[in-house]
């Protein structure tokens, strides 16, 4: 209880110098909270909604998959004879035909797409009975014939439509016109999908070209009849010949998709925590460190009293016990706010999900407050197991203790040793035949290095900070010497403040140096070689009809179709293995200007004839003139020659085989082949301005597909790694705030250190203002400091990453200069925003007061 009372009374006397590291622990744990309450709300709507919309027992086509795209835009279906032979079934109360269909676009009079802006499908489809189970009709009626659609009332509200509006729908049958006649709404949370309704014969005409098939049935059981019985039942009557479903199968088979996607993200935000984390624990070293130093004399006392080193210890510990627990408390009430926050933001943002759908699972705060309070008492136990050191006699001596030589030199020796060890692994990564081998070594090294920098921070620390000082404090005479004295009184404490801001900005250094040489290789690649002026492309394949628009336009050259299809390829040796085979028109070897290692492209898009990259020509040991069998999906098996082997050293295409369409059209039914999965176009000698036009207006009734030529895409790519560094250095910025917080609560402490030696400065003349500027300035070496070596690091890691994208096809190294300029006098910044309340509360001390501190 002595060891209790004396903790608690240590934390609350100390509780303002505790906030700061207590705000890190918050953070941290909201966002472990926050991410796993939101994550788990998403699957909680997905969940609700795939189990509503789900029959009792599902009939399917035997090929179909809930996150499958059908290659030739129109979905697997059944035929309308089914429905009759399952209504036959033993148990069946009601069945019922549905279409639905995923790959369409639906837009309004003035041509804008109707669809979502995050990604959520456009799903079009008949209204039947089972969609009364999700939905319910809140204005006008039904669909009742081909010129009247339904649409859902969160599309309404989106995109401002009424009753009587007209829609178009562009399926890859063609196009049709209906004009709204009711509004339904969901009666659970819609994630965000826009959903039109038309009346079964037109659903089946327009979506799947014929009126006599579904894309599923909806059967209903009889009262006392399981599910598993009536599946049993129904794959009877049907002899086994299609996928059969319970309610819980198939809302699990929809489920699966969206639950990696969730993964992704999941793990992808904690990994972010993770880094908070890590900077959060220099943070509370650093306070725990200070505090054991400044209690010195006190701890000693104890000590000569009769206190044990084990009770010293654990009373340090329970202190960080006492932080963990209030700083996770907080962090899991902060991370509920916080999954609240990214839902209205998603809401936002088109993805719609509702608080009502609010799940906190017990393992959340379980797990927050255990990641919580485990981080500070480890952090902590560095500075207790120094505390349980102290002797008795320094309550003879002044407060703080000499530091440990040997101990450093230890330090210092195991801290080069990892970095080297970790520079090593640099080189091994850089210099890997193979990406994949060579992204475990760069792993190793960018954890070793990291390691090592920290470890061997205190000794880096005197000579960086007085080049730093050299450079920018010397000009500011008496009062930069002392701010460069101050930072490096205690290198082991400017070590570690400044490595916590060095975990930050090497992640942000490495990421824009990935970034970058991404853009620029994907640039250079895209200059030596496309030849084509235009692409066109969209989230869906090309419709036939805007294929034809496409064709149609004036000023082109020519235009080249380019499709992809699976199939299963046996090489010479045997080895059969599924991949996508590419289909384009001749035009294609003008347009994507590929080197080979053997043959001519040209003669890939012969009759019977196909090329192979060189990886696989190496593995299986293919030469020009070997015949390859080709048994396509959905089609029959080919033979073909192999007329040309591509070079893999390449961004674009990498690893592609390529055939002409019509050697695909020889082996595949007409309704099994694709619509493009991309189109090209070269305009005449001269017109490229015209033929841009006239393809853009060409391609306007098609909102859902862009055209670009190469100065656009080259942007659009630009853009959208942007997007992602930026998303990205948006949940890193959580660490960086964490490091601030440690440099403001490294300064706050060392002012609480120094209060006599401020008293005395300022009775021999310093001026409140010359105090302020030297703990700034204090303030900006630190960051700076660490700043230099996490860019520096970062560049490092970055570089190497580059060696690996290399042999992907990604050749070109490119440092962002500005960016890199640009944080590094950003750190500047931070390091005076984080000394403004330290500097002011030295200025305001009582000069008599501070000399008569002990």
């Amino acid at each position: 209880m002595t060891v209790l009372r004396t903790s608690m009374r240590n934390f609350f006397a100390h509780k303002g110098r505790m906030a700061l590291s207590a705000v890190a622990v918050l953070l941290s744990v909201a966002f472990v909270c926050g991410t796993l309450v939101f994550t788990d709300t998403m699957n909680t709507t997905f969940d609700k909604l795939f189990a509503v919309t789900s029959s009792d027992v599902t009939v399917l086509p035997k090929a179909a998959k809930s996150d499958d795209t059908p290659q030739n835009g129109k979905p697997e279906s059944v035929p309308a004879s089914t429905l009759a032979q399952t209504r036959q079934a033993d148990g069946v109360k009601s069945a019922e035909g549905a279409v639905s269909s995923m790959n369409v676009t639906v837009v309004n009079s003035d041509n804008k797409n109707m669809g979502s802006t995050t990604g959520a499908p456009t799903i079009a489809g008949n209204w039947t009975h089972n969609d009364l189970r999700s939905m319910e009709i809140t204005s006008g009626h039904a669909p009742r014939g081909p010129t009247e659609v339904m649409v859902d009332a969160d599309t309404v509200d989106k995109h401002h439509l009424k009753m009587g509006d007209e829609l178009r729908t562009i399926a890859v049958t063609g196009d049709f016109k209906a004009r709204i006649v009711g509004i339904a709404t969901f009666k659970v949370t819609n994630p965000g999908a826009a959903v039109v309704y038309f009346d079964t014969a037109t659903a089946q005409r327009e979506l799947l070209g014929s009126t006599g098939r579904f894309t599923q049935l909806n059967v209903t059981a009889e009262a006392g009849v399981s599910d598993a019985r009536l599946k049993q039942n129904v794959s009877t009557a049907l002899d086994g010949s299609y996928k059969i479903q319970t309610q819980k199968e198939n809302a699990d088979e929809n489920r699966k998709g969206v639950g990696e996607f969730m993964n992704v993200i999941k793990y992808a935000m904690l990994g972010f925590a993770g880094i908070a984390f890590l900077v959060g624990i220099f943070l509370i070293i650093n306070t725990f460190s200070m505090l054991v130093a400044q209690r010195t004399r006190e701890i000693g006392l104890m000590r000569a009293i009769g206190s044990s080193r084990k009770q010293v210890n654990r009373s340090v510990l329970v202190e960080a016990l006492l932080l963990g627990f209030i700083g996770s408390v907080l962090g899991v009430a902060a991370g509920v706010g916080l999954a609240v926050g990214l839902m209205k933001l998603m809401s936002s943002m088109g993805m719609d999900l509702s608080t009502r759908d609010l799940t906190v699972k017990t393992a959340t705060p379980v797990i927050g407050m255990i990641l919580g309070v485990v981080v500070t008492v480890l952090a902590a136990y560095l500075p207790a197991r120094r505390a349980g050191k102290v002797s008795p006699m320094a309550a003879l001596r002044d407060a703080g203790t000499p530091a440990d030589g040997r101990a450093g030199l230890v330090r210092g020796l195991i801290g080069l040793v990892l970095t080297g060890a970790g520079a090593f692994a640099l080189y091994l990564a850089a210099t890997a035949d193979k990406a994949s081998d060579g992204s475990l070594v760069l792993g190793a090294g960018v954890v070793l290095t990291l390691i090592g920098f920290v470890i061997v921070g205190p000794l880096l620390a005197g000579g960086v900070v007085r080049v730093i000082s050299a450079v920018l404090l010397r000009m500011f005479g008496p009062v930069g010497r002392l701010a460069e004295r101050n930072a490096l009184r205690n290198p082991r404490r400017t070590g570690a403040t400044g490595a916590a801001l060095m975990i930050g900005l090497a992640l942000v250094a490495c990421l824009s140096v990935v970034g970058s040489s991404m853009v620029a290789s994907a640039t250079d690649e895209l200059d030596k070689s496309v030849g084509a002026d235009f692409i066109v492309q969209g989230q869906q394949r090309i419709v036939p009809q805007a294929e034809k628009a496409m064709q149609d336009t004036p000023g082109l050259e020519h235009v080249t179709r380019y499709k992809d299809l699976a199939a299963r390829m046996t090489s010479p040796d045997g080895k059969a293995d599924d991949y996508e085979i590419t289909a384009a028109d001749p035009s294609y070897a003008q347009d994507l200007r590929r080197k080979t290692t053997a043959g001519e492209l040209s003669a890939a898009y012969g009759t019977n004839a196909m090329s192979v990259g060189s990886d696989y020509a190496k593995k299986h040991h293919v030469k020009v003139g070997d015949t390859i069998s080709v048994a396509f999906k959905g089609g029959s098996t080919a033979k073909l020659e192999v007329a040309a082997i591509t070079d893999d050293d390449v961004a674009i295409d990498q690893g592609a085989r390529y055939t002409s369409i019509e050697t695909m059209k020889k082996y595949v039914p007409a309704g099994k082949i694709p619509p493009n999965e991309i189109m090209f176009a070269t305009a005449k000698e001269g017109r490229q301005k015209q033929a841009y036009a006239a393809l853009k207006k060409a391609m306007e009734p098609y909102p859902q597909y862009q055209v670009r030529d190469q100065t656009d895409y080259k942007q659009e790519l630009k853009d959208q790694v942007g997007q992602l560094l930026n998303m990205v250095y948006g949940l890193l910025g959580l660490a960086i705030v964490v490091a601030i917080l440690g440099v403001v609560n490294t300064l706050a402490l060392s002012v609480v250190e120094r209060t006599r030696e401020i008293g005395l400065m300022r009775a021999i003349g310093l001026s409140r203002r010359q105090l302020r500027r030297m703990i700034r300035l204090e303030s900006v070496v630190i960051a700076l400091f660490g700043a230099l070596l996490g860019l520096g690091l970062g560049m490092s890691w970055g570089a190497t990453a580059q060696k690996l994208l290399a042999l992907e096809g990604l050749k070109v190294l490119d440092i962002p200069w500005p960016t890199i300029i640009g944080v590094f006098i950003g750190s500047a910044f931070v390091g005076l925003f984080a000394a403004l309340i330290p500097a002011f509360r030295a200025g305001r001390m009582n000069v008599l007061n501070a000399i008569a501190t002990e």
